[in-house]
C-alpha cells in the first residue's frame, strides 16, 4: 500500500524505543516531533535524551521516524516526523511552555508559517481530554488526519 507523500521509514537510537508505563504518574501524553533542517533523527534522539534526564517526565514510547513531504508550504525538503508517548504530572498548559522552551533550546526559529525547522514539537493528545484556547488546542488541528501522525502512531506498539 502506498501512502501519497509518505517517503520512507527510518530508525534511530531512540526512534523506535519502549520503555513501559511508570504509575507514578498522573497524565499521558502524545506530542509530535517534527523537523526538516539538518540531521532530524540525531536531533530527535538528543530530545528524548534531553526529556528522559527530566523527572518531571517519563517516555513510555517513540515511534519510528516517517520521512515524508512537506505540506503546507511546500518548496522545503522532506519533514521527519515521529510521535513520543510520554507521562507527566504537569497540566497542559505547562507541557506546553516546556515543549516550546526545548523547541528554542534546539534553534527553532519562526520566520513565517510552515517555515522549514529544527525542531518543532506539537501536544497531538493529552489524556483524552478536549481544550481549544488561543494557545493550545487539544487534540492538536488535524491529529487525526494527518500523515505525520497516523503512521508513526500506529506503528506504536501502545
Amino acid at each position: 500500500m502506498r501512502l501519497a507523500g509518505a517517503r520512507r521509514l527510518e530508525r534511530s537510537r531512540f526512534c523506535p524505543c519502549c520503555f513501559g508505563f511508570d504509575e507514578n504518574f498522573k497524565f499521558s501524553a502524545f506530542v509530535g516531533l517534527g523537523g526538516n533542517i539538518g540531521n532530524s533523527a540525531r536531533r530527535f534522539d538528543r530530545f528524548i535524551r534531553a526529556l528522559s534526564n527530566d523527572r518531571r517526565f517519563h517516555i513510555v514510547e517513540c515511534s519510528p521516524i516517517l520521512i515524508n513531504a512537506a505540506f503546507g508550504y511546500e518548496a522545503q525538503a522532506d519533514f521527519s516526523n515521529a510521535v513520543i508517548n510520554l507521562q507527566t504530572s504537569l497540566g497542559s498548559n505547562v507541557l506546553l511552555k516546556i515543549l516550546q522552551h526545548y523547541e528554542r533550546k534546539f534553534k527553532r526559529v519562526r520566520s513565517f508559517k510552515n517555515a522549514p525547522r529544527t525542531l518543532d514539537l506539537d501536544i497531538l493528545y493529552f489524556s483524552g481530554l478536549s481544550r481549544k484556547s488561543e494557545r493550545l488546542r487539544i487534540p492538536h488541528k488535524g491529529a487525526g488526519e494527518r500523515l505525520s501522525v497516523i503512521v508513526p502512531m500506529g506503528l506504536m506498539r501502545g
